[in-house]
């Protein structure tokens, strides 16, 4: 089977284990040998990052330095504009040519709100997407418009994945990771630890620079 080229956007404020441990299991399910992390740098959807996009950039070459798993793009960060998905895919799309199968990996919170994304329905022209389960969400969306765009999309087979350039959607039974960046950011804020949430590298680096203490 052909390589796919899996990307995984996010704000990565900070990255942690959820991030790292679901991508892990979902590169096992779907034979990816490698996910480029891409971090964000003014997110359309989100209030700002509270740490820099250099700071952020930094915290994931510390989480991943040494790991043959994970490569990192920092294309977006160098925009000014808010950092639009399909924008960005175009360019992989026109960089990588109509033959690649290409990926992106998302959350099962990221799937339930696709509609909302700009453009939303382009992004089956130009990937396949990769979903990981995160924890409270509800398996299937509310909206009919998106049940019924998924319902033609979904596969569970890993060989179309491969073979097909973009069009698929596939849902990974990704382990649950009861955490999130928002809840990290308060408990670092309240001194509590987070040893078992964060690599000790990216600790490191919080505490050496004393990100998320106001």
């Amino acid at each position: 089977m052909a390589d796919i080229e899996a990307i995984f956007g996010g704000t990565f404020d900070p990255i942690h284990y959820g991030h790292l441990r679901s991508a892990e299991a979902l590169a096992t399910l779907t034979g990816l040998n490698k996910i480029t992390l891409m971090p964000n740098n003014v997110p359309p959807h989100r209030p700002q990052p509270a740490a820099s996009p250099a700071q952020r950039l930094e915290m994931l070459r510390c989480a991943v330095a040494g790991d043959p798993l994970f490569a990192i793009d920092d294309r977006e960060l160098h925009r000014d504009e808010p950092s639009r998905t399909v924008d960005t895919l175009r360019t992989l799309r026109q960089e990588r040519g109509p033959h690649q199968s290409l990926a992106f990996i998302i959350g099962q919170d990221s799937l339930l709100s696709l509609n909302r994304w700009y453009q939303w329905r382009e992004l089956s022209k130009l990937c396949h997407l990769l979903v990981c389960r995160r924890p409270g969400y509800a398996p299937q969306p509310d909206c009919s418009e998106l049940q019924d765009w998924l319902h033609d999309r979904q596969t569970e087979d890993i060989t179309r994945l491969h073979q097909q350039p973009a069009g698929l959607v596939f849902l990974a039974e990704t382990p649950l990771w009861p955490v999130s960046a928002t809840d990290i950011r308060q408990r670092l804020r309240a001194g509590l630890p987070c040893n078992d949430l964060l690599p000790p590298d990216v600790l490191r680096y919080i505490a050496q620079t004393g990100l998320y203490r106001d």
